[in-house]
């Protein structure tokens, strides 16, 4: 039997021991935070913490977290107001939020270990988070604004406009809204179309 800590919890797990820790997460403790991306540790959706240590929980296997502490995003913060999630709404960070337990996961580490990060130690640390909707640099604002203790409270936060969320996307990426306010396809900006 392996004895383990999750989110402050005593926990057992008696299976596999090779399965893991994603699936122990997930099918045994209904804690669906921790997503399921690549299935390989390179996609980071899966990233939680062992012992205070990010770490890809598709790849850690069961055995290798015995006696150990493991913290999901369910667990980083009681009520959810971690100064991270309180910059990521801050920044409208998420967009189809799947990568986003996972992003905030890892930029908790590496406020852990660097409480004052520059860009390039973000830059550093996030590598290998993967954002399919591209919101890298939101993600960096939000992880400056944390450090820096410049969060707002979830209540004093507004709720963004669909105008401002949907035209704050990549640079030379541009949304059009029709009247109705769908953007049925994104249009890239060129240097020779013009801004």
């Amino acid at each position: 039997m392996i004895q383990l800590t999750v989110n402050r919890i005593s926990r057992s797990f008696q299976g596999d021991p090779e399965m893991p820790l994603l699936w122990f997460l997930r099918d045994e403790l209904q804690l669906t935070g921790t997503k399921y991306g690549c299935g390989l540790g390179l996609c980071g959706a899966c990233t939680v913490h062992l012992d205070g240590k990010a770490v890809r929980s598709c790849q850690t296997p069961m055995k290798a977290v015995a006696g150990k502490k493991v913290t999901t995003i369910e667990g980083l913060a009681v009520s959810g107001d971690h100064a991270l999630q309180a910059a990521w709404k801050q920044h409208n960070v998420p967009q189809c939020g799947y990568c986003q337990s996972g992003q905030i996961m890892q930029a908790a580490s590496l406020l852990r270990e660097k409480p004052h990060p520059t860009d390039a130690d973000i830059d550093a640390a996030m590598d290998g988070n993967i954002c399919r909707c591209g919101t890298y640099q939101r993600i960096r604002a939000a992880i400056k604004s944390a450090a820096a203790g410049k969060t707002a409270s979830s209540a004093e936060l507004p709720e963004p406009e669909f105008e401002e969320l949907a035209t704050s996307r990549l640079p030379g990426l541009q949304i059009h809204l029709d009247k109705a306010g769908s953007a049925p396809l994104p249009e890239l900006v060129t240097e020779e179309a013009g801004r």
